[in-house]
């Protein structure tokens, strides 16, 4: 049987896309094969497909992160599943295709009755604001935080998980966002206009006890500078990496995915050089997964 997915046939932009018919994959002893429903967009893609983020396979790769889909057959040794079932999976990269091989422990039953492309925007975004919030930041009730990008997928996810942890919301993103935002009990601060790090300062008098930036380079001292004595910046983007969502460094083609890793590296050492007890702490969804594989089942 044939399937098409997707490969990245070089670093760049859009038109390093292409579609590829091949044989189905076949599950290994201890794999799933996965009929994919749904597989999520997302900025870490872009920054795979543009060879700048962390993650970025050898060419050719697959792109996506995140997928829902229905198991189609199992691998020998595979217990736990059976075939028909809703599965969601946080592969990292594969998901761009019509079927995957997966390992049993990569997958996650899903409850039956919820629409796959509404289910997937919860596997990537949601994790990674739950685990920054509760696992990073610990954060308590009455809190004060800064979100950056608070009209983004991650962005949003922080927000409404936020209001429900009982935290004090504040968040940058553009005059367009503004009433989003808003809308989800953050206070919205348009960083096109205002600088927002005094008017963290004019609003909260001390700072904030936690800044998420998903920014990364030099916007992490940015970020430092609205925390209060004792605060805590989680940095878990590099963002800035890009311009009109394409590589800033300009040199396209290119597999350069460790550049941004030596900044934060420097300002990591600096929040606990520097006086103030103002931390950075980096967040990386990828290495969290291997490193705690029981806290993504």
């Amino acid at each position: 049987m044939k399937h098409r997915r997707i490969i990245v046939t070089h670093y760049g932009g859009p038109d390093a896309l292409r579609v590829i018919e091949e044989e189905c994959p076949r599950p290994k002893d201890g794999e799933a094969l996965i009929r994919v429903l749904a597989a999520g967009v997302s900025l870490p893609d872009l920054m795979m497909r543009e060879g700048i983020h962390p993650e970025t396979p050898a060419l050719p790769f697959t792109p996506g992160w995140d997928l829902i889909g229905v198991v189609e057959r199992l691998g020998n040794r595979v217990s736990g599943l059976e075939p028909g079932q809703i599965v969601a999976a946080l592969p990292i990269s594969g998901a761009y295709a019509e079927f995957i091989c997966l390992p049993r422990g990569e997958l996650v039953p899903v409850p039956s009755g919820l629409d796959p492309v509404e289910s997937v925007s919860l596997i990537l975004n949601y994790v990674t604001a739950y685990q920054m919030l509760h696992r990073s930041a610990h954060v308590r009730p009455g809190q004060r935080v800064l979100v950056h990008g608070a009209a983004g997928g991650v962005g949003t996810a922080l927000l409404q998980l936020g209001c429900l942890a009982g935290l004090q919301m504040y968040g940058t993103c553009s005059s367009r966002g503004a009433s989003a935002v808003a809308d989800l009990g953050c206070t919205p601060i348009d960083y096109q206009h205002l600088d927002f790090v005094k008017e963290i300062h004019r609003l909260t008098s001390e700072g904030v006890d936690v800044v998420f930036d998903s920014i990364g380079g030099t916007h992490i001292w940015r970020s430092r500078e609205a925390l209060r004595s004792g605060g805590t910046v989680v940095a878990y983007g590099i963002t800035s990496s890009l311009h009109d969502g394409r590589g800033a460094s300009g040199r396209a083609g290119r597999r350069h995915r460790f550049r941004a890793i030596a900044i934060f590296g420097l300002y990591i050492a600096g929040g606990w050089l520097l006086p103030g007890r103002k931390r950075v702490v980096p967040y990386s969804i990828q290495w969290l997964k291997r490193l705690r594989p029981a806290w993504f089942r």
